[in-house]
């Protein structure tokens, strides 16, 4: 037998398992209400018309579709994919370029490989996107987070920051922000709050990576949706997005649109990683975007969560103890939920709450400063209405009989803390 732990690599040890690729596990084939995984609910899926756009794809043009593709990604999809995004509002500056990824993950990895040294300063929001930190993680930084509220990363502590970050003399390798319905806070960052983050940026010559998957899916009337890279005029923002939420997960399609001297190097570190991304995927998007399947699916998919979101507030205003705070979710498919006692911890409680038959992510995972130990994630986009009701007020049964005195009242303050 061979001793294969004596010749692994000490890279091993930053890879750590998702806790939420590793509950679906758990939770796979059990009769559990999962609120875990992002998960679009299936039935925006235009499976009819995927399915004629796949056997048109290979039957009238298979011998490019079923070929290998550049790294970069199929030229004429990324030419629609372009046009696309401009139509969306995103401005695309001459100098740009864009890359075709693996998901929006890989572009996450990528970004990791390319920007970050061991013990780099990177910032953060405080939550943040937990499959974010596990790829910038691998690089070994200094993750510093910043605390968010209802309107966003509070740019004024991220200004004390800098100053603090830059006196000691080391600098910031980037920003990484999701400013429009936050994963997994929901909130999104006022208009205000983005110009003086990108006025910050400037004064330090920060580059930002803005992460956009939930845009599309916005609830509320007036919220600015404006992405940073429409407001940037320096170049600086290098903009992620993907098609996973908007058309379907199981394509694996992301994008990064930013400087083509920052493409041309997520390109190299891309080939060593898996050559190109699927180019059957791409040619189905690109036809699907054509034939606007990517805007009606997004429209139905927004009716549907607008409804879940509602039904999933009601639930939580309702049945969840006093003092329970949760920032309402102006869009995305999540909401983060801060229990009123200290001394419970939701790592420690999920076993519970399977058992009874709900899954949620503990919070913690989401905080890069070690807090919100007390905090759960709660998905609203998958289970179905009757399902939330049900999954919120097993939570809260469960969440009042771990708490023993009296509660505390929540606010940001009490875990958004530098």
């Amino acid at each position: 037998m061979v001793d294969f732990v004596s010749l692994l690599s000490s890279k091993l040890e930053v890879f750590k398992a998702s806790e939420i690729r590793e509950l679906l596990k758990l939770t796979e084939g059990k009769n559990v209400i999962s609120l875990a995984g992002g998960m679009p609910d299936p039935q925006t899926f235009p499976k009819k018309e995927l399915a004629e756009i796949a056997k048109e794809v290979i039957l009238e043009r298979g011998e490019n579709a079923l070929q290998y593709a550049p790294t970069a990604g199929v030229t004429e999809f990324r030419k629609e994919l372009t046009r696309y995004l401009e139509r969306k509002g995103v401005k695309v500056n001459r100098e740009d370029s864009i890359i075709v990824t693996t998901g929006s993950q890989q572009a996450l990895d990528l970004i990791s490989r390319v920007f970050i040294d061991h013990n780099d300063v990177i910032i953060v929001e405080l939550p943040t996107y937990l499959a974010a930190l596990n790829a910038f993680n691998i690089s070994k930084p200094e993750v510093v987070g910043i605390p968010i509220d209802e309107d966003g990363m509070k740019t004024d502590l991220l200004a004390k920051e800098l100053k603090r970050i830059y006196s000691e003399g080391r600098k910031v390798k980037f920003i990484y922000t999701i400013p429009v319905a936050h994963n997994p806070a929901g909130v999104t960052m006022s208009l205000e709050r983005k110009k003086e983050l990108l006025e910050l940026a400037s004064k330090y010559d920060i580059p930002i990576i803005e992460d956009d998957p939930y845009s599309y899916f916005v609830y509320e009337d007036g919220v600015d949706t404006t992405p940073l890279k429409t407001l940037d005029r320096e170049g600086r923002v290098v903009y992620l997005g993907t098609f996973s939420k908007i058309l379907s997960p199981g394509l694996r399609l992301g994008w990064v649109l930013g400087n083509s001297y920052v493409i041309d190097l997520l390109e190299r570190a891309k080939q060593s990683a898996d050559l190109h991304t699927a180019t059957l995927s791409q040619y189905i998007a690109m036809e699907a975007i054509r034939r606007g399947v990517v805007d009606a699916t997004i429209e139905k998919a927004k009716q549907i969560y607008r409804v879940k979101r509602d039904v999933i507030i009601d639930a939580l205003t309702d049945n969840m103890p006093e003092n329970t705070w949760w920032p309402k979710p102006v869009g995305g498919l999540f909401l983060m939920v801060f229990l009123p006692s200290l001394e419970i911890d939701t790592k420690k409680m999920l076993p519970e709450a399977i058992e009874r038959g709900v899954a949620y992510v503990p919070g913690a995972s989401f905080f890069a400063n070690g807090g919100g130990w007390n905090s759960m994630r709660l998905n609203f986009s998958f289970p179905p209405p009757e399902k939330l009701n049900e999954a919120i007020k097993i939570l809260a049964d469960l969440v009042k009989e771990k708490i023993k005195g009296p509660t505390v009242k929540i606010t940001p303050e009490t875990f958004y803390r530098v």
